[in-house]
């Protein structure tokens, strides 16, 4: 038997050269270029990114690449304060530094003392933290609380433009009250309410009352309007620092005026529509239609209001509360307590 004895195989590991090394470093590198580009673009186009979950954010018009914006602020409906789209609006201007001037779009009959009054505190707040042009733009009806609302424009000359058929004015107070103690009397109804003090029951529309007591629960309604009024009077003389008292009283009414009306009257500035206040704050922001973007917004919808084509019918009961407490209103209105907020 023989033996194979050929010699034993032998392997030789072959180190690789330099060009591989080189190769495996040029390929991290090229990797950490990339991500700091793509970190870069995010950073710089971050302002083209919807943020806010309350707003979304459109196009409207002039530069659809310009960073720089103008932004409409749309205020319609009646105005019940709270945290409404309104406010919202305003907050996500706050927190974008590229909006550089400001449209107030309103169209609305106003609403109640305190809502108007904390829209026009939050957009005054608003305009001096960020020394932002706003330029005022109504809409078909702009008047009580939404010409109040108007007035937060700085004071300044031609920036409160009416449309042809827009109706304005109603600068005033009103506390509605509905007396229905009598037709609940034939009903054989009576309200029984127990209640710490005889004025804790004011405005309610069940009560029975003595003659004294009416007389009393007037005078004290009457003392808040005359307080309100005064400061809805001081308001619209710091929007529009050119009327004087006389001025002012001879408007403040509570009439409606037609857009020429309320021009002759001072109350407004020019007869325009909504591209003349984008071109007036475009003009104040320092640039011109190639290097700003005009943009607007809207309630972000869900599945449910694509379902009902965004009109959620009925009312909750929160709502229904809502309306029917007892308020004071700058409202454009014969019967406030059924206003409701869009």
């Amino acid at each position: 038997m023989s033996i194979d004895q050929s010699p034993p195989t032998r392997v030789i590991l072959e180190q690789r050269g330099g060009w591989h090394r080189w190769g495996t470093r040029l390929a991290w590198l090229i990797a950490g270029l990339s991500l700091l580009s793509a970190l870069g673009s995010a950073a710089a186009f971050s302002q083209y990114f919807q943020t806010d979950s309350r707003v979304a954010e459109k196009y409207h018009s002039l530069s659809r690449v310009a960073a720089d914006k103008v932004a409409i602020v749309s205020v319609s409906g009646a105005i019940l304060g709270g945290d409404g789209f309104a406010r919202a609006q305003l907050d996500h201007v706050a927190e974008d530094p590229a909006v550089k001037a400001i449209v107030l779009r309103i169209d609305s009959p106003g609403g109640t003392v305190s809502g108007s009054d904390e829209i026009h505190h939050r957009l005054t707040t608003l305009l001096n933290d960020r020394k932002l042009p706003v330029v005022v733009s109504m809409g078909g009806l702009a008047a009580s609380g939404g010409y109040y609302v108007g007035m937060a424009n700085g004071g300044r000359d031609d920036v409160i433009y009416a449309e042809p058929a827009t109706l304005t004015g109603s600068i005033g107070v009103i506390i509605p009250h509905f007396d229905l103690s009598s037709a609940l009397e034939r009903l054989h109804v009576r309200d029984d309410s127990i209640a710490s003090g005889p004025l804790k029951e004011m405005l309610s529309p069940t009560k029975e009352r003595s003659p004294e007591l009416a007389k009393r629960e007037r005078e004290v309604l009457e003392s808040l309007v005359e307080g309100m009024f005064v400061r809805f009077k001081e308001i619209v003389k710091a929007g529009r620092p050119k009327l004087d008292d006389a001025a002012i009283d001879k408007v403040a009414t509570g009439q409606i005026f037609t857009a020429e009306q309320a021009r002759a009257a001072g109350l407004v500035d020019r007869i325009g529509f909504l591209e003349d206040a984008i071109g007036r704050a475009v003009e104040l922001a320092g640039r011109d239609a190639n290097t700003i973007r005009v943009v607007k917004y809207s309630p972000p919808k869900g599945l449910l209001d694509e379902v009902l084509g965004g009109n959620r019918a009925g009312a909750s009961l929160a709502n229904l509360a809502e309306l029917a407490t007892p308020r004071a209103w700058y409202l454009c209105s014969w019967w406030p307590v059924l206003v409701r907020s869009r």
